[in-house]
């Protein structure tokens, strides 16, 4: 679930606060600029801060403007706000999830590119789970964890899917950019180094 920091605007967060279990994201009110800089318990690129002025906001490097919502005092009607708040919060989804550094690579979620140099990979929806759930775990998987957290198989089905997958995707890989250790097999699992 996304966030909404709310910034020295206690009216909003209060109307807000007070809806909460019908909202599609977290509200979490903060009392001055330096909050939002000094806290690392968010992911602030993913991450809506409403405010009414913004201009210590952008000193941050982790904040743009796309991260933010300035509003005036301009009178707006409340389901007109969470529009224009959902709305926000879906376009800072997409451009976040439109580019993921994997070590020298880019994998891009929405056109399901991986690239390099120049060079670009077309994935297919599984090749893309792989990639991104072996990136994010940051250790080895063994093909029964992949064939329950990537396929929703159960561990004792018998296939060779997760294998034959990993095998043209790393074939794939090679192909393109000439890479054989972006997906490295280790005796207890695969891994991306």
């Amino acid at each position: 679930m996304q966030n909404v920091f709310i910034l020295n605007f206690n009216s909003l967060y209060e109307i807000l606060e007070e809806i909460k279990e019908n909202l599609f994201f977290n509200v979490i009110k903060l009392e001055n600029e330096n909050s939002i800089k000094n806290n690392s318990d968010y992911d602030i690129i993913n991450s809506l801060i409403i405010s009414k002025t913004s201009h210590d906001l952008l000193s941050n490097k982790t904040i743009t403007e796309n991260n933010i919502l300035n509003l005036n005092d301009s009178p707006m009607s409340l389901s007109k706000l969470l529009e224009f708040i959902n709305l926000k919060l879906m376009k800072l989804k997409f451009s976040y999830q439109a580019k993921i550094k994997v070590n020298d690579y880019e994998l891009n979620l929405n056109s399901k590119l991986l690239s390099k140099d120049g060079l670009n990979l077309k994935l297919t929806e599984k090749e893309t789970e792989i990639i991104l759930y072996l990136y994010e775990t940051k250790k080895n998987r063994d093909v029964a964890d992949l064939k329950k957290n990537i396929w929703r198989y159960s561990v004792e089905m018998e296939t060779h899917t997760v294998e034959t997958h990993i095998y043209r995707l790393r074939k794939k890989i090679l192909k393109s950019f000439d890479d054989k250790n972006f997906i490295v097999s280790q005796k207890n699992g695969y891994k991306i180094i």
